[in-house]
């Protein structure tokens, strides 16, 4: 007998996933956890009916999300992730020799936990003596912090539940006010082909904050569209520049990841520059010019 996993992406819209075995399943504060052996996705996470990572394209979200703004910043030291309670973000965070320290603020720490015991490949930076694992509503630990990141990332859920504030102008108010001089946020903001409206209206929030902000994307199977938009702000600067290259450390480790990948990511198609009303988009010069 076959078993299978299906969400929604959107109504008349449903990706389905055969499973081989359930890993665990728990109802906790805030949403319901599963965790499948799925047949074509191996191990994948699951929260409220909605995937969240899977074995095979967590590191495209991952690596995207995180080395954009990472190879950006020209030295970051102390890093804040709001959410990512699998861990992958940390993960990939912790890659870089100069971070000095790294924050990861969940709200379910009962999905801290799963991580720790069934996504290994995920949570290994959980043990690192850099990370800092914080159970906390993201938005009240933001709100406590003034020029003190060099690099914040929202690794979120989707914008319903305890997400929602994490979409709203009032946190990315507050993410302005966390960095330093020259820090620089991150966050995934959607699907441009599934939710346009809703990245469309993310951005603007965004860059209501920011002097520069600029949309990238990704592709990521596993997600409503397959392709996936991030949302990168700053106080000066191209984006779409990274100021450093990937050195020794990083040989063999990037499966997704370049200095060519990160420039061609903020290449977007006329019909979405047009969707998502992107002026910066349609014009040739950057908003922005030097860090």
């Amino acid at each position: 007998m076959e078993v299978w996993f299906t969400e929604e992406w959107l109504p008349g819209l449903r990706i389905s996933c055969q499973i081989n075995s359930v890993v665990t399943r728990k109802k906790t504060k805030y949403q319901e956890l599963c965790i499948f052996d799925t047949v074509e996705f191996g191990r994948m996470l699951v929260l409220d009916n909605v995937i969240q990572t899977t074995e095979k394209d967590e590191y495209i979200y991952h690596e995207s999300l995180v080395h954009v703004p990472m190879f950006f910043h020209p030295h970051p030291e102390k890093v804040l992730i709001i959410g990512g309670g699998d861990g992958g973000s940390l993960r990939e965070v912790l890659r870089h020799k100069s971070v000095r320290q790294a924050f990861m603020v969940d709200i379910d720490g009962e999905v801290i936990a799963a991580a720790k015991e069934h996504l290994p490949a995920w949570s290994s930076g959980f043990s690192d003596p850099r990370a800092r694992l914080v159970v906390e509503d993201g938005r009240e630990f933001l709100a406590r912090s003034r020029s003190e990141y060099d690099v914040i990332l929202v690794d979120s859920t989707d914008p319903v539940g305890p997400a929602e504030v994490l979409f709203q102008v009032d946190f990315y108010s507050l993410a302005s006010k966390a960095l330093k001089p020259g820090g620089c946020f991150a966050a995934q903001t959607e699907s441009p082909i599934a939710t346009p409206d809703l990245v469309r209206n993310v951005y603007h929030r965004i860059a209501a904050c920011f002097p520069v902000a600029k949309i990238y994307t990704a592709p990521v199977p596993s997600y409503p569209g397959g392709w996936w938009s991030f949302t990168i702000a700053a106080f000066g600067g191209d984006p779409a520049e990274p100021s450093r290259k990937p050195d020794v450390d990083f040989e063999g480790v990037l499966k997704y990841y370049s200095p060519e990948i990160h420039r061609r990511a903020f290449v977007l198609p006329p019909k979405i520059v047009k969707d998502l009303d992107l002026e910066y988009a349609s014009r040739q010069d950057s908003p922005g010019k030097g860090m």
